[in-house]
């Protein structure tokens, strides 16, 4: 089973997609947020799409960014396609990145 990962800068998807590789899933990152083209995440031919979310407040906590709202806004909006065809959407904020890892995992096994 291939499962992408999508999401904002800084929500955790290479550090999720890392994980999952070493648990044996089959697991990509997805820079969509970095795309105009609207469905680049389906050219990789998923069967489980996992969009990860982020405020700005977490991602300048995670990383040193030096752009703001605006940007992050785009972003979500590069997102959107995305975000309703997934088949999970979780905000990482208040999670740590064990228990990303450890949801994701349990949703990705049924």
């Amino acid at each position: 089973m291939r499962v992408i990962i999508v999401g904002v800068c800084a929500s955790g998807k290479t550090t999720l997609v890392n994980q999952l590789k070493e648990w044996g899933i089959d697991a990509h990152n997805v820079a969509q947020e970095h795309s105009g083209i609207k469905t680049l995440w389906k050219r990789k031919q998923p069967d489980l799409v996992i969009m990860l979310d982020a405020t700005l407040a977490s991602i300048r906590s995670r990383r040193h960014v030096p752009w703001g709202e605006e940007r992050l806004i785009v972003q979500r909006e590069r997102l959107q396609d995305a975000r309703k065809n997934a088949d999970l959407y979780l905000p990482t904020d208040s999670l740590t990145k064990e228990q990303v890892a450890q949801q994701v995992a349990a949703f990705v096994r049924g």
